[in-house]
């Protein structure tokens, strides 16, 4: 690999996002399911919180992308990442833990949307952009590997806060290894900065009238809104479903960290054509049929290897939803677009936990969970028919330079 940058960026990826994973779950989910004992109710007001201050940070952040480049977005928001975590040390019930995971939101969603806007500015004739979100994708994913799997270690041997000691940790590392990388100019074919709300709105029109954006983006929600359920809920299934300890939820996730890395590799290696709408539908529609295989029966064995299996399926999700976005995307709207795309995670992620407590009191924690995973299925196997108009539409590139473009075919065109 003689992509420097892209090693740096995927480095820092990895070292942060293990902080990330480790301080998620285990001392969020972990400390309000295990040691505040928190209600499905109660769950659903953190994820909430959570959720809502990630859309803010997310639809603000796209902005500063765009006028300030990826990399000098990810170094100030992981700087501003180590005193909140910080605060995490001091003694806290729910409301103050409600509190701290809102600005967790709120300055890590500008770490996000900054690493998915990095590809089309470090990417080369050698590394073009589906290799390039492979290997972020993959080191992110790596995380999950380690990352609950630390925090399992540290919760059991030091305590709850030395996981977040942990976190601030790795966010710094990240901001050093960040500090030399080299990103691509913008260009701006022409358009130049206004004020901030108007190019956020430029960005969000230009997002939802261009048919080969809204597609894949309005895809990806309703992935997230299979998941909202699991936010609240998936701690409550290792507590009373499974009835195991908090760092079974760590053990669990690192196996479906592994599956995630072998997925983004995996990627790599598919067919071109599945890099197209429809590859991304039929995808979509395994990521809900893999979640079965995860929450499905109460046997810790065919958990774990539903999670490995889930974990596969997602990794190829996430690198083909990304790199869908990114090809039809121009240079000076990729932070924007990006910021847009996070933002329907985010709304995916919160509108189910309005009524994921409810369902929960009436049909058990374990049928909701599989109750989102088949609805999910249903949703991608019904956009087949549009998937394939898009497949259609003519092909143009957007303003990048040559040699930039998806490993795969042409990109699908911005034109509505």
């Amino acid at each position: 690999m003689r992509n420097k940058d892209l090693l740096r960026v995927a480095a820092a990826r990895f070292i942060s996002r293990a902080g990330g994973e480790a301080a998620f779950f285990i001392g969020v989910w972990g400390k309000a399911a295990y040691e505040l004992h928190a209600t499905p109710a109660q769950l659903a007001v953190l994820m909430g919180t959570l959720s809502i201050s990630s859309i803010v940070g997310t639809v603000l952040s796209g902005v500063l992308v765009d006028r300030y480049d990826a990399r000098r977005v990810l170094m100030v928001a992981e700087a501003f990442f180590v005193p909140i975590t910080a605060a995490f040390l001091l003694p806290a019930g729910m409301t103050q833990m409600t509190v701290l995971v809102g600005l967790l939101g709120l300055f890590g969603a500008p770490v996000m949307t900054a690493a998915a806007s990095f590809a089309p500015f470090i990417a080369d004739e050698e590394t073009p952009i589906g290799t390039v979100n492979a290997w972020i994708e993959g080191a992110g994913s790596s995380s999950f590997i380690i990352g609950p799997a630390i925090g399992a270690v540290l919760v059991t041997v030091v305590g709850m806060h030395a996981i977040w000691i942990f976190d601030g940790l790795t966010s710094f590392a990240a901001v050093v290894l960040v500090w030399r990388v080299r990103v691509r100019p913008v260009q701006r074919a022409g358009r130049e900065k206004t004020h901030p709300f108007a190019e956020l709105r430029d960005g969000l029109r230009y997002t939802y009238s261009h048919r080969s954006l809204r597609y894949p983006i309005l895809l990806g929600t309703a992935v997230w809104l299979g998941f909202g359920s699991f936010s609240a809920l998936e701690p409550l299934f290792y507590r009373d479903v499974l009835r195991t300890g908090v760092a079974t939820i760590g053990w669990m996730n690192t196996l479906f960290g592994a599956g995630m890395v072998l997925g983004a590799w995996l990627f790599t290696r598919l067919p071109s054509r599945l890099d197209t709408a429809r590859g991304l539908a039929w995808v979509s529609s395994l990521v809900g049929l893999g979640a079965l295989a995860y929450v499905g029966t109460r046997l810790i064995p065919v958990v774990a290897v539903g999670s490995i299996v889930w974990g596969v399926i997602i990794g190829v999700a996430d690198v083909l939803l990304r790199t869908r976005i990114q090809v039809a995307s121009p240079d000076e709207l990729v932070g924007r677009i990006a910021g847009a795309s996070h933002m329907h995670r985010q709304m995916g992620e919160l509108l189910p936990l309005a009524v994921a407590p409810v369902l929960a009191a009436a049909f058990g924690v374990q049928a909701v969970l599989v109750g989102g995973g088949l609805v999910l299925c249903v949703i991608a196997l019904s956009t087949l028919g549009e998937a394939a108009a898009v497949d259609r539409l003519p092909v143009l590139r957007v303003s990048r330079p040559p040699g930039l473009m998806s490993t795969a075919d042409e990109p699908i065109s911005p034109n509505p």
